[in-house]
Formats: structure tokens, sequence, C-alpha cells
């Protein structure tokens, strides 16, 4: 049934003006930002980048929770991994507590990676952000902050920390 306004008309609706279909698109952008200069300074595609550094952050982690941390599904961590371990970027080991789990951790390569992700990283963000002064940036991580509790009051995974 279509949202109706105060006089009981239907209410317009503009998919271009939809905060969660802007915040997509928005999301969408800036990620292919990232991928495109990632992918070509170190031929990592978006999942690969996302699951090292989530274990560089955490440390030695079992897919599944990279899979929670990085907001990432089982399939995409699945193939993300296999593809870091052949890399030499990643190292896959049984859990010693658990003996079908499999834990991840870093390579020494992979240190390297990371380390040469995070200025690409930094310098990028600060060309895509370049218009927002510090107001706006602390503005914005506010008003993400409370989205993000919001959708965690409802119950929706969020990525871990806020982040």
């Amino acid at each position: 049934m279509p949202a109706k306004n105060r006089g009981g008309q239907v209410a317009e609706f503009r998919l271009a003006d939809f905060l969660p279909y802007r915040l997509a698109v928005v999301t969408e952008a800036v990620s292919r930002v990232f991928a495109e200069k990632i992918e070509e300074a170190f031929k990592l595609t978006r999942p690969e980048w996302r699951v090292l550094a989530v274990i560089v952050e955490h440390g030695t982690l079992s897919p599944t929770l990279v899979g929670q941390r990085a907001s990432m599904d089982k399939v995409k961590v699945s193939r993300a991994v296999q593809s870091l371990v052949v890399k030499g970027i990643l190292r896959r080991t049984q859990d010693p507590s658990d003996g079908r789990g499999l834990l991840l951790s870093v390579t020494r390569k992979g240190r390297t990676t990371y380390g040469g992700l995070v200025p690409l990283s930094i310098g990028t963000e600060a060309m895509v952000f370049k218009d927002l002064n510090r107001a706006d940036r602390a503005a914005l991580g506010r008003i993400l902050a409370k989205i993000t509790s919001q959708l965690e009051t409802m119950g929706r995974t969020v990525l871990d920390d806020g982040d």
C-alpha cells in the first residue's frame, strides 16, 4: 500500500531522493574508487583487501569471524581467503581447539602488502573526501554511528565496531 501524506494523497516517491538508495550509490562509488587503486597497485580484489585488513587489524581469526567483522558472506570470504593463501598473503591452519575449524593469519608478505595498502588507502580517502572539512567529517561520523546504532537496535548485522 502506498504511503500517504497528511492530506490523504499518495506521497511522492523519488528513488534519487531516497536516503538508503543514496547511501548505497555513494558507498558503491567510493568502494569502486578504492578497489581500482588497490587492484592496480597490489592486484587485490575488494573482498581480498577487506579480508586482509580485518585479519591484520584483529589478528588470527576463523573465516566465520572474518565474515562477521568484514560484513561479507561466507562465499566471498572463502574465495578471497583461497586467493590470498595462493598469493602467499594469508596462512590457513587448523584450529587447535576445534579439529574441524580453520584459523587465518597474515604472512610476512601479507604484512608487507598491507603496509603498502595503508598509505594508498589514506591518500585515496583524502582525495575522495577533500571537499569535506573537519566539522563535516565529524558530523558524518556521528550520523553514521547513529544509523549503525539504530540498525543494531533493530537486530541487523552491522560492521564490527561500527566501521
